[in-house]
């Protein structure tokens, strides 16, 4: 991705909002070009202004963050949704991650693990504290014990493999001398085979199977 990582901030906490914009306009990779404060907010000015990353609460008015998250990446599949929350209920991301959120943090995060969040997530890798990830293995566990590795193709392995080291689809279609449009019909083939509905929870199968590392 080049040049800066364009970040909107969805809160509805001013005080909060505005210091984290303040934060992240001072870092040299990084630009706050939104804020909003309500989920409708949000989704208007994702759809105006692009962003790479949304910084999304889930607790908002007039459309919570998780109502919100569908409908933006819906219409703005390239950008990338990093929620930030209060409520301490891991099992608040398994939605959140079906509905095609990259990553999860709670409020208590550093400022430091805030802003290297942003950046994981803008080059598409899932950022999950280990108590929110359990469970999401958990819930994998759980779903796909049916799945077999042998139900998918050895390109669809290679894509899923890419996908869950953090490529995005250009890279990934560049990586395997592919047309983006190929790539994308090879993740719908992945993700209708595994039973999932997100990059995430796909990159967190290759991982719980051991194709690619944790680390």
């Amino acid at each position: 991705m080049g040049g800066k990582i364009r970040v909107l901030l969805a809160d509805d906490h001013v005080v909060l909002r505005e210091a984290t914009a303040e934060l992240v306009d001072h870092q040299p990779d990084m630009k706050v070009v939104g804020q909003a404060g309500t989920g409708e907010e949000t989704v208007a000015q994702a759809k105006a202004l692009q962003p790479d990353v949304i910084v999304m609460d889930i607790a908002m008015p007039r459309l919570d963050g998780l109502e919100a998250t569908r409908r933006i990446l819906k219409e703005c599949p390239r950008t990338r949704v990093l929620v930030l929350t209060a409520l301490d209920e891991a099992d608040h991301v398994i939605p959140l991650l079906e509905a095609g959120a990259t990553s999860y943090l709670p409020k208590t995060v550093s400022l430091n693990e805030l802003l290297d969040a942003i950046r994981a997530t803008s080059r598409g890798e899932s950022v999950l504290p280990p108590s929110v990830a359990a469970v999401v293995i958990r819930h994998l566990s759980g779903t796909r014990q049916r799945t077999s590795a042998d139900e998918l193709t050895p390109r669809e392995r290679e894509v899923l493999c890419l996908l869950a080291q953090g490529y995005t689809n250009y890279q990934i279609a560049r990586q395997l001398g592919l047309s983006i449009r190929t790539i994308e019909t090879h993740l719908t083939h992945i993700y209708d085979k595994l039973n999932v509905g997100s990059r995430t929870e796909a990159a967190l199968w290759a991982q719980r199977k051991g194709w690619v590392s944790t680390e």
